[in-house]
């Protein structure tokens, strides 16, 4: 091996005689911070390569999370795509329900011509005896003007019969005048007495008469007062029914229902009914807050909670002894009576009403 070769190898193997030799070249220090550098560039290497894992392992995160994120997304299309086909389920279900309704609806109305049909064939019939009563009626009081007439023309021709037997008696009379006077004065004072006591007689039975017809007439018309009392009640029990009806089919507003209902009440059963109105803030009657309305009645100093609806079910019945707790916790006041007026209350509910005690009166 020659001496350049050698010398070389040195450098290359000996890390001091290569310091030695760039000191004696003036190049120590440089070589040094080239090494520093070199040893820097090492660590930045092993920091990349550092760095590098630590890119992979986030891609590989990120590879998982857009894996979780795709399944997320099609779990939730999965979950849109039930919650679509449970929504149009629910609308064939709820068309299905409408089409019933309208059906029963129908039905009701039909019932309800039926019904109606037969009230005014009732009514017509009823007006027809009331005119077959009243012409029989008028037929009795012709009958008896008749007989009033019969009984005047009796008396004309008693009266025509006696004038002819009185001008005969005065004939008689006449013929006996020449022979006395005296007697002729004395039976015309007595004819007088007689026809004056006669005419009085006559008067009094034509009085007594006119009384009876009075009275008559007077019972007539008092019957007709009666007739018509009872008819009129009877289209107010026909209304009622019609009216109850209406509010069980859907006929007539709820509202307007209460009121004819809350009339009837105060009218029938001498109730004072007022509206009570509250906010429910807590949410106690109907797990939200919400106002609350009941209709208050004292009766012989008794407090009564009224509720007049068109139709009980059973949850109605439960949310009426929620709404006479929430009463009493307002106004520290506890009801006598819970009443519920309705012209229809299902099975379920009248069994909550006993079991709640609440008075359920479907008589209307």
């Amino acid at each position: 091996m020659s001496i350049k070769e050698e010398f070389l190898s040195l450098l290359e193997r000996d890390k001091e005689f290569r310091y030695a030799v760039a000191g004696l070249l003036g190049l120590e220090e440089i070589l040094r911070r080239l090494d520093e550098q070199g040893e820097r560039m090492v660590k930045i290497g092993e920091e990349l390569a550092k760095l590098r894992e630590e890119q992979i392992k986030l891609r590989e995160e990120q590879i998982k999370l857009r894996e979780d994120m795709i399944a997320g997304f099609k779990r939730h299309d999965d979950e849109i795509t039930k919650l679509v086909e449970n929504m149009v389920a629910g609308f064939t279900r709820h068309d299905e329900e409408i089409t019933k309704l309208r059906e029963d609806m129908v039905a009701g109305f039909k019932r309800h011509d039926e019904e109606v049909a037969k009230l005014r064939e009732d009514m017509i019939a009823g007006f027809k005896r009331h005119d077959e009563e009243m012409a029989k009626l008028r037929e009795d009081m012709v009958a008896g003007f008749k007989r009033h007439d019969e009984e005047i023309a009796k008396l004309r021709e008693d009266m025509v019969a006696g004038y002819k037997r009185y001008d005969e008696e005065i004939a008689k009379l006449r013929e006996d005048m020449v022979a006395g006077f005296k007697r002729y004065d004395e039976e015309i004072a007595k004819l007088r007495e007689d026809m004056i006591a006669g005419f009085k007689r006559h008067d009094e039975e034509i009085a007594k008469l006119r009384e009876d017809m009075v009275a008559g007439f007077k019972r007539h018309d008092e019957e007709i007062v009666k007739l018509r009392e009872d008819l009129n009640r009877g289209f107010m029990l026909v209304e009622r029914h019609i009216s109850a009806l209406g509010a069980r089919w859907g006929l007539m507003a709820e509202e307007a229902f209460r009121e004819g209902i809350r009339g009837l009440v105060e009218r029938e059963l001498g109730f004072r009914v007022e509206r009570w109105v509250r906010f429910d803030g807590e949410g106690f009657v109907y797990g939200y807050p919400s106002r609350v309305e009941v209709d208050v009645a004292v009766h012989d100093g008794r407090l009564i909670l009224v509720e007049v609806k068109s139709h009980v079910g059973v949850s109605d019945v439960y949310v009426f002894r929620r709404v006479a707790e929430f009463y009493e916790r307002v106004e520290g006041k506890k009801a006598d009576r819970l009443v519920m007026v309705t012209p229809y209350a299902d099975e379920k509910a009248i069994e909550a009403s006993l079991r709640l005690g609440v008075e359920v009166y479907t008589k209307v």
